[in-house]
């Protein structure tokens, strides 16, 4: 059992902190990410600063990571069962958004987890994974802030998770899901710095210039 977990951390690891997006960035517009709009890897940063094609290319890859590093765990892990095939979904659903956010490749400095913690948990609970998408999809619509929606969505999330699983989860399942969301929503402290002072970026509004637009961590 502990050498499943070991290898389902990390091979999630490893798939998780793919920087699909600096790469697709480099590969088609033969530009840095970090260096434009926010400095992020995400699929948002994509999307302002290479195109609204790339951006969602970058989106469908980032959450296809977390879905295959949750699936691999589960292919592993299949012929357990119990506990052990949820604990070690859970671990690498944990570990797939560990990777995208702290990619070794990129000097552990990655995304927010958003796009790959969609993946995870349309693997680990398609139903959790839509509902929260669901109130991503809102908020966004009513505020166009993409990160108010990525901080709800995420708290949300766990709570999801506890009443629309069939199952019984076990303590670390529960635990993993709640980091995850935790992990989200840290991710975003600049984010909702520039929230309470009104100065966050707003979805379709013109984007400021480079040199007075604030810079994500």
């Amino acid at each position: 059992m502990l050498a499943i977990y070991i290898v389902s951390i990390a091979v999630a690891y490893l798939l998780g902190s793919i920087p699909f997006g600096f790469l697709l960035v480099l590969l088609i517009c033969k530009q840095d990410i970090r260096s434009a709009g926010s400095g992020n890897i995400g699929a948002t940063n994509v999307l302002r600063s290479g195109g609204k094609g790339l951006g969602a290319l970058t989106f469908l890859l980032d959450a296809a990571k977390g879905y295959g590093a949750v699936a691999v765990a589960y292919l592993m892990a299949a012929h357990v069962g119990g506990a052990t095939l949820q604990n070690a979904a859970a671990l690498a659903a944990l570990f797939a958004i560990v990777g995208h956010m702290f990619p070794v490749w990129l000097g552990f400095k990655g995304g927010k987890g958003v796009a790959t913690g969609l993946g995870v948990f349309l693997a680990l609970s398609p139903w959790t994974a839509l509902a929260a998408l669901g109130i991503f999809i809102v908020v966004v619509l009513l505020t166009r802030y993409v990160s108010l929606g990525s901080i709800v969505a995420a708290a949300a999330l766990p709570f999801f998770a506890l009443f629309l699983l069939p199952h019984k989860q076990t303590v670390l399942f529960r635990v993993v899901v709640f980091g995850c969301a935790a992990l989200v929503i840290a991710k975003h402290k600049p984010n909702i710095k520039r929230l309470m002072h009104g100065a966050e970026f707003r979805l379709g509004a013109a984007r400021p210039d480079s040199g007075s637009r604030p810079r994500e961590a």
